[in-house]
């Protein structure tokens, strides 16, 4: 799943901001997630973590005018691909604007 979040930041503050959102998705999700691990290179995050136990990955990439998520779903969280999707979509919005 990509999902692509606009922003009219400098890119210092969206790449200061932007590294808030794992956080806040795992405060918003609580004890599903679990195992948290984040690392930067440049204007790339890699992740991953366990959600109900079932492993997720993915990447967050800064550009110009917006960050891109690429998320790796295990298949059983498919089914709830909107909500995440939205989601990200929310807190990304919230912490860019």
């Amino acid at each position: 799943m990509t999902v692509n979040i606009p922003h009219n930041l400098p890119r210092p503050e969206a790449e200061e901001r932007i590294k808030k959102l794992l956080d806040n998705v795992k405060t918003k999700f609580g004890s599903m997630i679990q195992d948290l691990q984040e690392e930067w290179n440049g204007d790339t995050g890699n992740f991953k973590f366990k959600m109900s136990g079932q492993p997720v990955s993915g990447s967050l990439h800064l550009n110009d005018a917006s960050i891109t998520v690429n998320l790796v779903l295990p298949m059983i969280a498919s089914m709830f691909k909107g909500k995440i999707q939205s989601v990200i979509e929310e807190e990304g919005a919230k912490i860019l604007s």
